[in-house]
């Protein structure tokens, strides 16, 4: 009963054939592409002078102002949790001394 039952791995029902062996080939430098394009064809592109990011006072500023909002949404956040642990704390404080108060008041009338 405690005993896992593992299945069996079924039979195949029909042929099984082996894979067929990949031999590695190598590529040699001067080959049949390369000698088929002319070297006229392949020409090398220049590289851009310009920068990839441009950035102007307008997208600057759009940073900054992104970058404030996010550390603001994150600090209020994080406020909050902060608030809410101690109002969660506190309270639990104050049910724990209530409810001393009324253990002590009960063994006192007894």
């Amino acid at each position: 009963m405690f005993r896992p039952k593992l299945p069996t791995m079924p039979q195949p029902s029909g042929s099984v054939a082996r894979p067929a062996a990949i031999e590695p080939t190598t590529i040699a430098p001067g080959d049949a592409v390369s000698a088929s394009v002319p070297s006229s064809a392949v020409t090398p592109v220049p590289a851009s002078n310009h920068p990839t990011i441009q950035l102007t006072p307008g997208t600057a500023l759009a940073l900054v102002g992104g970058g404030t909002a996010v550390v603001l949404v994150v600090g209020a956040v994080l406020v909050s949790l902060l608030l809410a642990v101690a109002i969660t704390g506190a309270s639990v404080a104050v049910c724990a001394v209530v409810i001393r108060s009324l253990v002590n008041a009960d063994a006192k009338r007894r």
